[in-house]
This record gives structure tokens, sequence and C-alpha cells, in this order.
């Protein structure tokens, strides 16, 4: 009796084995079908979201045909680094970022140009405006200005100008110091008009900044924020004299002006001490 009892308890662990067995087989499978999903067909299937922002100047559907996405488009069909230079690429875009997000999620982050100043070109017998920033790359030709507060510089030759152009890299280190000056004193770029470049004669260039209330004109050979506070300064005080003064002389370092009587010559006299 003892042995029969033995033999009939000894089923129970082997049923909950095989139980276990096939739970464990079962699941084996569940997990080997979500692993061939996730890792051999979901990252091959088309993108299931893909956000752009940043930038909204240029149409969502030109955005992606620039990119070369498509409806084929997929996590491991898309290569991240060749979206960014087919993006950058574009004149308007000084920028591009992409994130991929597995599976099948695309981030495309823009950064747009920002205008520092522009210059007039001719083209087709117009006049047109050019727009470019600190880098010098031209990336609007003939569309209008919408910031009034934009200096321009005038003097520079841009034949045929088309967005993607760039300046000569002789330009660059003055266009840098706009940018300074604009983001850290933008009330001093408020206050010119124009800057105009003088071309020397072996190498290098000097301007000739024209303030917006004034008819002073200051030459310079270099420019940063002191310089240009210090020269409105001195351009505030001289037009508040009796003396008709056509230009104001930086470029030695102490300034001097000029005063202009019809067509004599100008006559240049010290105006303050060394900066």
């Amino acid at each position: 009796m003892a042995g029969d009892y033995v033999l009939e308890g000894s089923s129970e662990p082997a049923r909950f084995e095989k139980i276990l067995k096939v739970f464990i087989i079962l699941a084996g499978l569940c997990l080997a079908g979500e692993l061939v999903w996730l890792l051999g067909v979901s990252p091959f299937r088309q993108f299931t979201r893909i956000d752009i922002s940043g930038y909204d100047g240029i149409a969502r559907e030109e955005i992606l045909a620039i990119a070369g996405l498509n409806d084929s488009s997929s996590f491991f069909t898309t290569d991240k680094k060749a979206v960014e230079d087919a993006l950058e690429g574009v004149s308007s875009l000084a920028s591009a970022r992409v994130f991929k997000s597995f599976p099948g999620r695309l981030r495309i982050v823009l950064e747009a140009r920002r205008p520092l100043a522009y210059s007039l070109a001719g083209i087709d017998g117009r006049t047109v405006p050019v727009l470019f920033d600190s880098e010098g790359v031209i990336f609007e030709v003939g569309g209008k200005v919408l910031s009034t507060m934009l200096p321009v510089i005038s003097g520079l030759v841009i034949e045929g100008p088309v967005p993607g152009m760039r300046l000569p890299p002789a330009f660059v280190p003055f266009l840098k110091e706009l940018e300074k000056i604009e983001n850290t004193s933008p009330e001093l770029l408020s206050a010119v008009s124009e800057f105009k470049i003088f071309r020397k004669p072996f190498d290098g260039f000097d301007l000739v900044m024209y303030p917006v209330h004034r008819k002073i004109k200051v030459r310079l050979s270099e420019l940063n924020e002191d310089i240009l506070r210090y020269a409105l300064l001195m351009v505030d005080v001289l037009s508040s004299g009796d003396n008709v003064i056509d230009t104001i002389d930086f470029r030695s370092g102490i300034a001097s002006y000029y005063n202009q009587s019809n067509n004599q010559s100008p006559d240049p006299k010290e105006a303050s001490s060394e900066q």
C-alpha cells in the first residue's frame, strides 16, 4: 500500500514540469517573435513619425524631398549624416541636426541663417538687396529687407549674386565683430545706417561709418564695440558745436576731424587724445 501511494503522488511534479516546459517554450517563441519584429522588421518599416522644428521658411514636403526622405524611409535605411549634409546645403539654413529614435521616429532640428547686414548688387539692370550672415554667406537675393535695423554695407563688389555665394574671407572678421556688437549692444548698431568699405591699395580695407541721425562721417581702420561706442560719442559731442564738421578720422588711434567748407580741402584738427 505504501509503495502504491508513493507512485501516485509522484505524478503531480511531473505534470507541473510539463506545464512549465510548455510555458517556457511558448514564452521563448513569443520573445523570439518580438525580437524578430523589433530587430528584423520594425527598423525596416517606414518611419511612423517625422518631426521637423526650428524653421518654417520651407514647406515640410520640400524639406523631406531635399533630405531624400520618402514613404519607404526607415530607421536602418536612413543615413543621418547624409540627411544633415543635404539640408545644410540649403543657403537659408545655418545648420541641420537629425536624431533617429529606435525603431521608427525621426526628428529634424533646423537653424536658419540670421541676417546680419545687407548690400546692394546689380542684376539685369536692377539694383537689389543681398542679405548675408556673419559667415559672409549670401542667402537671399532680391528679396525684401524686412528689418530696417539692419545696417547696409556698401563698397562691396558682388557680381552675379546667387544664394549660397560667399563674400571674400577678408571681410569675415569684420562681420564677426558686427555680430558680437549686435549680440551685446544692439543699440549701437541701430545708431548706424551704413558702413562703407574702402579697399587699401595692397591689402585690407578701411571703413567709413554713417550715423543715422548725424551728417558726420567716421573713418575707421577696424571695428569693435569700444571703438564704435567712442566714435558715436564723439559724433554726438562734435555735432553740438558750431563748426560744420564733415568727417572724424579714427584710423591713427587719435581722433581728428575735418571741417568741410564748400569745395575747400578738409582741414584736419585733433578732436581728442589717444583712445
